[in-house]
């Protein structure tokens, strides 16, 4: 682990990302020598520092130690931290003036490509996220609902769940941002009051575009996905992963689904993933 520059396996107890979860993250992949998308995700901490008032301001020596830190590795997660550091009264920040960020590094997920081949089974979470705009998008500290949706999903037997706010509007699913096809068009979450606005459901709406394939952002009802007829979850370490049922473990219905066009647009995704990736 890396605090700050340098090799330790402690960060301060009285740090605010400990304390409150005051602070942000990103988790990125690092593959056959390249970090992937990685001016994006330094993009989005940038964000999201903006949107805390989290007035970090080393970011080339953050950029030179992700780099540094990877000369002698193999394929890896890279996670990177920025917490408000020490400092305020309470849930008031004033006083925390030096920010902190960590590096930390592990496994890439095995299941994930053989995800990507045969695709996966979906429940839906019986956890509802809560709406606060002022948060929406960013990926801050607090994950307790997160959490609660992993713990609930590993009582199935199903690989992912979709998550909703509470007036079953679609957000996500547990890992990833969700995408489907419906209609001649794809579709995706609108993300103005919950969820994480994830690189890969960027830069996939990005290939779309580039690719002239239709794809709007909307707010829509679960029951939605039950007439569509592909599903994809995305995300920067699983890239694209098409979905092959959909399970309402309430009204009891199932739904399977076509997985063409999600291999299509497989296949241009992993056609841009050197483009993007900052080689070491």
């Amino acid at each position: 682990m890396i605090v700050n520059g340098r090799q330790q396996q402690h960060i301060e107890i009285a740090d605010r990302a400990f304390q409150y979860g005051d602070g942000c993250f990103t988790t990125l992949a690092f593959r056959h020598g390249g970090l992937e998308f990685f001016a994006a995700h330094i993009e989005r901490l940038k964000w999201a520092c903006k949107t805390l008032s989290i007035n970090f301001d080393k970011w080339d020596e953050l950029r030179r130690c992700i780099v540094d830190s990877l000369t002698s590795t193999s394929d890896c997660v890279v996670k990177v931290t920025i917490t408000r550091g020490e400092g305020g009264r309470g849930y008031n920040p004033e006083g925390a003036i030096n920010p902190n960020f960590v590096i930390t590094q592990h496994n890439i997920p095995v299941h994930y490509p053989l995800w990507q081949t045969d695709g996966i089974k979906l429940t839906i979470s019986p956890i509802k996220l809560a709406k606060q705009p002022l948060l929406a998008g960013i990926k801050h500290l607090n994950r307790l609902e997160q959490v609660l949706v992993k713990q609930s999903l590993a009582q199935t037997g199903y690989d992912d769940a979709v998550v909703c706010d509470t007036q079953q509007h679609i957000v996500e699913s547990s890992v990833g941002n969700l995408f489907w096809y419906k209609d001649t068009s794809w579709y995706t979450a609108n993300l103005t009051e919950s969820g994480v606005e994830g690189v890969m459901r960027n830069h996939v709406l990005a290939v779309m575009q580039e690719k002239g394939i239709e794809c709007q952002v909307v707010k829509q009802e679960v029951i939605e996905l039950f007439s569509a007829h592909e599903l994809f979850v995305c995300n920067s370490l699983m890239l694209l992963v098409p979905v092959v049922s959909l399970f309402d473990p309430i009204n009891k219905k199932h739904q399977e689904f076509e997985v063409a066009q999600s291999k299509q647009l497989q296949h241009y995704i992993q056609q841009t993933i050197d483009t993007k990736a900052l080689k070491i």
